[in-house]
């Protein structure tokens, strides 16, 4: 890949729309009212605000040194990445939350490694990606196969550590960033197509069963992993069979934001909608209540001004591994998006998912933050740039 000796070559329309998403992030969770609170002040806000600040210092860090030493690591990090997933089954400062053990208290907060574990998959994946093309000049059916198998081997192991915390939501981020990847690697359509079905049928067999087998799921899934995802479809499919219940969180959710109808009702107004975990998972509600239909498609202009800056910087550079990871990140944050967005408007089910740079919590703006570092990295290497003015 040809780089540029001038370093820190700066994308600085990426970083302002990290900066507006920030904005939105921080006046969004400003209007939350946590109920424990006695006060009007908000600590959500002002932990969003350090966490940004920090993010930025991460970026920093992320760019100081060149993409290529993650490439070299890339076996370490995953190491390092499924020690962390398995340890919250047995270190004796994991924590259980929210019925999952997803988490680490590390003193001054909690540590989510799901969330980094996305980092790392994306650079290990793109390692191997880009190593196997470079052993093959050619490639055939076979060396396509083997492929595949070589990524799945990776992928499957923190999957399955992720699914049985439970964390569904953040199972599927990670497959989807591979899926996103495999892709463009040069896979024949042929294989892909294959797999998709094969996918798409594993799906549709989850949701027969809950339609046309509802007492065998009570009986014999209720007690197991499964349960959850079971009841993430009831809660999709019924919302009004249990509205104090399962169906609470996305009736609340749908009346907030038609509440909010064209302009909001408002920075200032503080009559908002209870919704449980309105603050991270369903933040989407508080922008839609808010600032209404216009608030609204700013964000999500904003997300697709931003997926595309990252897709232009995959198609700039010329190093496959650089192009990969650009890649990974768009899946990251292209899923993860329309999933929490989707979500809220009863569109998909509810997966738990945070919507990326504006839903409160560290660890995931921490992962988002270096993800953008990895990009803003491979832009300032790019010597000719396809969208320069």
């Amino acid at each position: 890949m040809e780089k540029d000796n001038k370093r820190f070559n700066i994308d600085y329309i990426l970083i302002f729309i990290i900066l507006a998403l920030g904005a939105i992030s921080v006046i969004s969770l400003y209007t939350v009212q946590d109920i424990l609170l006695t006060d009007s002040s908000n600590v959500f806000y002002k932990d969003q605000i350090m966490w940004y600040v920090l993010g930025f210092i991460v970026i920093g860090i992320m760019m100081f040194f060149d993409y290529d030493n993650y490439r070299k690591i890339a076996w370490i990090l995953y190491g390092i990445g499924l020690f962390s997933l398995a340890g919250v089954y047995f270190l004796p400062f994991a924590l259980e939350l929210n019925n999952a053990r997803g988490w680490y208290n590390v003193g001054f907060g909690t540590v989510q490694p799901a969330e980094f574990m996305k980092i790392i998959l994306l650079i290990t994946v793109a390692h191997v990606i880009t190593s196997h093309h470079e052993k093959r000049l050619t490639s055939g059916f076979r060396d396509d196969v083997w492929l595949l198998v070589k990524v799945a081997l990776v992928t499957l192991p923190p999957v399955l550590l992720v699914f049985a915390m439970p964390d569904v939501g953040s199972a599927v981020v990670l497959t989807c960033i591979v899926a996103f990847m495999i892709l463009v690697s040069g896979i024949r359509w042929r294989i892909l197509l294959i797999i998709a079905a094969m996918g798409g049928l594993i799906i549709g067999a989850f949701i027969g069963l809950y339609f046309l087998f509802p007492d065998f799921v009570q009986d014999y899934l209720s007690d197991t992993i499964f349960r959850h995802v079971f009841e993430r479809l009831e809660a999709w499919f019924n919302p009004q069979q249990n509205v104090q219940g399962s169906g609470y969180q996305i009736n609340n959710t749908l009346l907030a934001i038609g509440s909010g109808q064209l302009f909001g009702k408002g920075l200032m107004n503080f009559d908002v909608t209870n919704i449980p975990v309105r603050e991270s998972d369903m933040v989407f509600s508080v922008i839609g209540e808010q600032f209404g239909f216009v608030g609204s498609s700013i964000l999500i202009a904003l997300f697709f001004f931003l997926i595309y800056r990252i897709i232009q910087t995959a198609l700039a550079c010329k190093d496959p591994f650089a192009s990969y990871i650009c890649t990974g990140v768009v899946g990251m944050i292209t899923y993860q998006v329309i999933q929490n967005i989707g979500m809220s408007l009863k569109i998909l089910p509810i997966s738990g998912l945070p919507l990326p740079f504006i839903s409160a919590g560290g660890s995931s703006l921490i992962a988002y933050m270096m993800a953008i570092g990895l990009v803003l990295n491979i832009y300032s290497h790019i010597r000719t740039y396809m969208f320069d003015d």
